[in-house]
């Protein structure tokens, strides 16, 4: 093995791109982790949880049925998911200290920056905050699911004056959550709808907000720490933002609008589409297909059916421009706002799914820990001399 002072010399002498072999922009093809949470195929356009194919679990499970699968290893039966969902929807109420903070916040927080200080602030009061054993992660991770909706409803309501609105134990996750957001008991289609998306974003791999809140978990820090940190990462429009974007992007074309020569004037202009391509699969994201189905549906029941077909059109111009077919995010974003939800909500929505996702891998790194520690490459200058300040 050579020695530092060995490396530090070849490095100077030797030509940078010998020195660069394993570099990888973004971590592009870099395998960081050993997991059994998912599996994807970017060329066949194929993903499993715990080895059940998207596809079945789309049309036959519920979101909290997949979690169930995620964190144990296996498909509950009847009496199992019944304990589970009981369990979870006594634990939807936040903390009194969360419930005065949140008015707290500054009227212009975004939803995002409210969910990553509520999440935080979640973390203070959670009496098993530092035990970091898998029982423990469990039952913090039950908690966390089942309290997120809560501080996105509560949150919605107090930026617009109004109360929150308990949980209510006798609605299922989803209508729950749209439940305290309107106030209003959703219709079957509209709570199936939620609750489809929210398993289609539950787990999707080393995305770059699991792998943050991996790396947050590699150093031992609680389920909180790294849960934020994923929060976090989630923000930006290049991870869970992507869903905002696209409805923004929808709404400039307006539901007749002229979806084909819109895609021609933001390709002339160099402009990006959001919504579509993926840095994983080279074909169509296999959980778009339920999402397209979900937004043909819902926007036919809200009398909306334009919104639906300029989605079509934007999607089948940029197949016949440029040969991408959309991600999750696109149709998402027609779903959620065929359920009327604020654009701003979709992120955080996101965040919902995700959750139980980066618990998972949040447990599976503390059970199997090593410390996350990559190099980088360095590219500023060599043996600069010291300059005294009285000669700068």
């Amino acid at each position: 093995m050579l020695r530092p002072f060995f490396v530090a010399i070849l490095a100077r002498a030797l030509p940078r791109n010998i020195m660069t072999d394993q570099r990888a922009r973004g971590l592009a093809g870099v395998v960081a982790a050993e997991s059994a949470l998912s599996f994807i195929d970017g060329e066949t356009g194929f993903l499993s949880y715990r080895g059940y194919d998207i596809h079945a679990l789309a049309r036959h499970a519920s979101y909290l049925e997949s979690v169930y699968l995620l964190w144990y290893d296996a498909l509950p039966a009847a009496s199992e998911l019944a304990a589970f969902e009981g369990t979870l929807a006594t634990q939807r109420g936040l903390p009194e200290v969360v419930r005065r903070g949140l008015p707290l916040l500054p009227d212009e927080s975004s939803p995002m920056a409210a969910l990553r200080t509520g999440v935080s602030m979640l973390g203070q009061v959670d009496p098993e905050a530092d035990d970091i054993s898998h029982e423990a992660d469990l039952r913090k991770a039950g908690r966390l699911v089942a309290q997120m909706p809560t501080l996105v409803a509560a949150f919605d309501r107090i930026r617009k004056g109004l109360d929150p609105i308990d949980p209510d134990p006798e609605l299922d996750h989803c209508a729950n959550f749209l439940y305290m957001l309107t106030g209003e008991r959703p219709g079957a289609t509209a709570a199936r709808a939620l609750d489809t998306s929210l398993l289609l974003y539950l787990e999707h791999g080393l995305n770059a907000s699991t792998f943050a809140a991996r790396v947050v978990a590699s150093t031992l820090a609680d389920m909180h720490s790294a849960i934020t940190a994923g929060v976090s990462a989630l923000k930006g429009p290049l991870h869970g933002g992507a869903n905002e974007k696209a409805m923004q992007m929808l709404l400039e074309i307006g539901p007749t609008g002229d979806a084909s020569a819109f895609v021609d004037r933001a390709l002339e202009h160099k402009q990006k589409i959001m919504g579509f391509g993926h840095r994983v699969y080279r074909g169509e994201d296999p959980r778009a297909s339920h999402l397209r189905r979900m937004a043909e549906e819902l926007s036919g029941e809200a009398g909306a059916a334009g919104w639906y077909d300029v989605s079509r059109a934007l999607e089948k111009a940029m197949l016949e421009r440029k040969g991408l077919h959309c991600n999750v995010d696109f149709y998402c974003a027609t779903v959620y706002y065929s359920l009327g939800l604020p654009i701003d909500l979709f992120t955080p929505l996101f965040a919902i799914g995700r959750t139980a996702g980066w618990a998972a891998h949040v447990m599976e790194q503390h059970m199997h820990n090593r410390l996350i520690r990559p190099r980088a490459e360095y590219t500023g200058e060599l043996d600069r001399p010291w300059v005294p300040i009285d000669r700068r």
